[in-house]
């Protein structure tokens, strides 16, 4: 184990190439591989020499080759960065760069472990492609406890090691075997902060800067969300929602500020602070480390009342994103959001009150969503007038209760080509195309702001007047014609 620690240097890599992803490299808002970063601290401070190749700014998988023969790994670790729910939800193009880069590792010779959402869904995908184990679950102590046994000469099959999945076959067809599960890691204190040194900050800040004026960094708080959504999916965090200190996240954003220096924080948390005693505290600890960084985050509408509004102000709160979904109450309670339409405007007028921007995700085409209810979504959003919105179609993913009403209905089409897709892979209400009709006019009521002029109005009116003449021709006949479009 000495000698491992002494020799070529473990690989940590991701696949979320932002040039294979057109909107997305428009927007051009990247963010350091978190999760990643993570590992290669608690492998780093293990005593393991680790090079990390970071994706996200890459011009594509030639570029891991490359790192491949300079580095010389015998041991290359796919952590998937995943905080990023772009990330969690796995479009083609991502996969198929994760399964290029796997097969280049073994090419090379490599020891291969993967870790994500997707590999931990598709095990037998992963494995096929040449990954040696699949880490479920949390990956910090997983890596290193398969690191040490490599170490230590357990590289093949069968493996003892928690938290793994593996093929095994004795001389058949290979199946997936998986050892005892790996409990949370309960105190997230105790882990160290990523390893931002081991990406190319100034790359970031040049590609920040020249789109958006400020550089924005990401940090996380807290693992997993205690709500019961039923398209959300949780295969790594679960259900459980494990919280840092508010002291350890403040003093994360001191060193930040040393080693990074950024504008601005997206905190990637699927719920953010989740009480108002914990954001204060986190404010208190912040001012006393002159540590102030405006930030954005993601909440939900019910969590939103006066005092956690006014704590999130005082922490440096500019911007959060409300899980809003529908305007249809119907739809909300068939999805077991756990909110209401009143919450979401209540919500949405707190935020404004304090100055904060309140932003809302969208999302269209649950089943049995009809007409009246996306009329009921556009009304809401223009009664409200939220800073910003975030639409998609829903999108079923393994392991919800979602994905199990929609799957007879699922074609061959499973995942997004890339995040501007849209594509409805089960039967909704309507064809894809029509969705995508939905989405641009839901942006376009957003931007015409609070008061837009007469003839905004006019044109605006004019084209939900179009859609709702065509709106009979556009419903879904059969599951080919809602994935036509996308196919």
């Amino acid at each position: 184990m000495k000698s491992i620690r002494q020799s070529t240097p473990i690989l940590l890599a991701h696949s979320y190439y932002l040039r294979y992803d057109d909107k997305q490299w428009r927007k051009m808002k990247p963010y350091p591989p978190l999760a990643t970063l993570l590992v290669a601290s608690a492998v780093r401070n293990a005593g393991y020499p680790v090079v990390v190749f970071d994706a996200t700014l890459a011009d594509g998988v030639e570029d891991f080759y490359d790192c491949l023969k300079r580095t010389q790994p015998r041991f290359t670790l796919l952590v998937e960065d995943n905080f990023n729910f772009l990330t969690k939800m796995c479009t083609t193009r991502m996969r198929d760069a994760a399964l290029d880069m796997i097969r280049a590792a073994k090419a090379m010779g490599c020891l291969v472990a993967v870790n994500g959402s997707d590999a931990t869904d598709n095990e037998d995908v992963y494995l096929t492609a040449g990954a040696d184990v699949i880490a479920l679950g949390e990956p910090e102590e997983t890596i290193l406890a398969l690191l040490d046994a490599w170490g230590n000469g357990d590289a093949s099959p069968p493996y003892t090691t928690p938290g793994l999945a593996f093929h095994s076959g004795d001389g058949g067809p290979p199946t997936v075997e998986r050892t005892r599960s790996r409990p949370f890691i309960r105190n997230l204190d105790a882990l160290a902060f990523p390893a931002w040194d081991l990406v190319d900050i100034a790359g970031y800040r040049r590609a920040w800067k020249d789109a958006h004026g400020r550089l924005s960094w990401n940090m996380v708080t807290s693992r997993g969300c205690p709500y019961k959504c039923n398209w959300c999916a949780k295969p790594l965090f679960g259900r459980r929602y494990a919280q840092r200190r508010p002291a350890d996240v403040a003093e994360e954003m001191r060193q930040l500020l040393v080693d990074v220096a950024p504008d601005h924080v997206w905190f990637a948390d699927d719920i953010f602070g989740l009480t108002a005693m914990w954001i204060q505290s986190f404010a208190e600890e912040v001012q006393a480390r002159d540590a102030r960084i405006p930030f954005m985050m993601q909440s939900r509408p019910n969590l939103m009342k006066p005092p956690v509004v006014a704590a999130l102000a005082e922490a440096g709160a500019e911007e959060v994103w409300l899980g809003a979904e529908s305007g249809s109450q119907q739809i909300l309670d068939a999805m077991d959001k756990g909110t209401t339409v009143d919450q979401i405007r209540t919500a949405t007028r707190n935020l404004k009150a304090r100055g904060i921007r309140a932003c809302w995700f969208v999302q269209l085409g649950y089943p049995g969503e009809e007409w009246e209810d996306i009329i009921l979504t556009r009304d809401i959003i223009r009664a409200e007038r939220p800073d910003d919105i975030g639409v998609s179609v829903s999108y079923p993913l393994p392991g919800t209760k979602f994905f199990e009403l929609v799957k007879e209905q699922l074609g061959p089409k499973t995942h997004w080509q890339d995040s501007d897709d849209l594509a409805m892979m089960f039967r909704g209400t309507y064809q894809t195309s029509f969705y995508r009709a939905v989405r641009s006019l839901l942006h376009d009521e957003t931007d015409a702001g609070a008061n837009p002029a007469p003839e905004i109005q006019r044109r605006l009116e004019a084209r939900w007047i179009e859609l709702e003449r065509i709106e009979p021709e556009q419903r879904s006949a059969s599951l080919n014609a809602a994935s036509a479009t996308g196919a």
